[in-house]
């Protein structure tokens, strides 16, 4: 017996019903080729970005200029702040007779920091109302001019508005831009490219330093900071040329409300992922903060201590490239999760155990290498997570909650107050802190995947 399936309809011209008989079989053909129909008329914005051949090619030359963008900006965002410790130690020769002047000067470096991470949200709504040029220029103009009025600095408090507020609004402002838009032009080499992009980051740390020591001993400090503006300057100049969106998205005259998915705060990967990075990143800071003081502790001299941090801020720059060329090999969550225990567990079995040159450079040589893992994979890592629609909230939310980060010397150093042995907490307060946020990315690791080789 011949089963059938009477279909009705109306016709969108003329308004009259149409009926049509189809055997069982037919059916079920016409119900799915019109639901593949509608299935292709709405595309993932990713395929559809791919797929697309008026758009520039994935992993493509021109991502890579753009790599170059963003390698200036961060070589100009955090080079500057990695020399801070240069220019605090010429300011409180200038405070001498300020109470508590390394106090009030440390706070400018902690401002700074501040600063750089929390500006996500308006830097989105500039985006999506005038895009990246427009953000681009209105972070160097800031930029360069908070440094050249660092250079007029006649109180302490100079500094926070300046190099602290006006500054570090800038830096971040185009540093939101280069970590929304470089991963953008990259799909199996997004890790690559972001690992040199950070790299400018561990350069600038490098650099600068001796840069800026050497002019302030000729020149003074105001034009130090005078030259300091020069350099980021050129940077800006470069970054502006060479940073451009692959997809031009439309101008969007809508409020931050509009503009944030908070969504991603009930994805509960994404709050491991969050959880996880802003733990470890708290230990960051510690060893650049206090490797120097430790070193003279333990009978090291003053230019040992200084080639410590050559050392580590060397293995930094290096370590981002290698980082991202692995992530792309194992798994960018897999390459940060390794990169991060091992970081805590240098500090657990070298640095716990360093009384010597030598130990102590070996610390720094493996810390180094393996503590920018974060910096490098942070906005692919996110990406993958939340996808294209939700990525520019995600990296707003998860820079924000770095600078909780930024006081992890601060309270390793209340708690260092309350113990006599010196430096002990430091160790443990390193360790513990990546160790502890590399194992809530295992949970996250497994949460996506049950499989431990699964490349993720």
């Amino acid at each position: 017996m011949r089963e059938e399936v009477v279909v009705s309809s109306v016709n969108d011209n003329t308004g009259n019903s149409v009926t049509t008989v189809y055997d069982v079989p037919e059916a079920l053909d016409s119900v799915e080729a019109s639901i593949a129909s509608k299935e292709g008329q709405i595309q993932n914005p990713k395929d559809l970005e791919t797929t697309d051949p008026s758009l520039p090619p994935l992993d493509g030359s021109r991502g890579w200029l753009v790599v170059l963008g963003a390698f200036f900006i961060q070589l100009l965002c955090f080079g500057t702040a990695s020399a801070w410790g240069v220019m605090q130690a010429a300011f409180e020769k200038i405070f001498q007779d300020v109470p508590d002047a390394q106090l009030q000067l440390s706070f400018a470096g902690t401002l700074l920091e501040v600063f750089v991470n929390m500006m996500g949200p308006v830097a989105q709504i500039i985006r999506a109302r005038y895009g990246v040029k427009v953000l681009l220029v209105s972070g160097s103009l800031l930029a360069i001019i908070g440094l050249e009025m660092a250079g007029f600095t006649t109180q302490i408090w100079h500094l926070y508005l300046c190099q602290g507020v006006v500054f570090g609004s800038g830096a971040s402002l185009m540093y939101c831009c280069v970590m929304n838009t470089a991963p953008r032009w990259f799909d199996k080499k997004r890790g690559l490219a972001m690992g040199l992009a950070s790299s400018g980051s561990g350069l600038g740390g490098l650099i600068l330093p001796f840069i800026l020591d050497a002019v302030n001993k000729s020149l003074g400090i105001g034009w130090t900071y005078r030259i300091l503006g020069f350099i980021i300057l050129i940077c800006c100049v470069f970054a502006c040329v060479l940073v451009k969106e692959r997809v031009k998205q439309p101008r969007q005259s809508k409020t931050l409300s509009d503009l944030f998915d908070f969504s991603v705060l009930k994805d509960i990967n994404y709050v491991l992922w969050l959880l996880g990075s802003v733990i470890s990143l708290s230990g960051f800071f510690v060893p650049y903060f206090f490797l120097p003081s430790y070193a003279d502790h333990i009978g090291l001299s003053s230019s040992q201590g200084s080639a410590l941090v050559a050392v580590m801020s060397t293995g930094n720059f290096l370590g981002r490239i290698i980082v991202g060329f692995t992530a792309d090999k194992i798994g960018r969550l897999n390459a940060d999760i390794i990169w991060t225990i091992v970081c805590g567990l240098s500090s657990f079995l070298i640095w716990m155990f360093a009384y010597s040159y030598a130990v102590l450079m070996g610390f720094c040589v493996l810390f180094g290498l393996c503590c920018g893992s974060y910096f490098t994979l942070l906005s692919p890592i996110t990406m993958d997570i939340v996808g294209q629609d939700r990525f520019p909230t995600a990296l707003s939310l998860l820079l924000m909650a770095n600078i909780f980060s930024v006081f992890g010397p601060s309270i390793a150093s209340g708690i260092q107050t309350k113990v006599e042995t010196p430096f002990l907490v430091y160790k443990y307060f390193t360790g513990s802190s990546y160790v502890l946020g590399g194992l809530i990315l295992v949970v996250l690791k497994f949460k996506l995947s049950r499989n431990i080789l699964t490349k993720m």
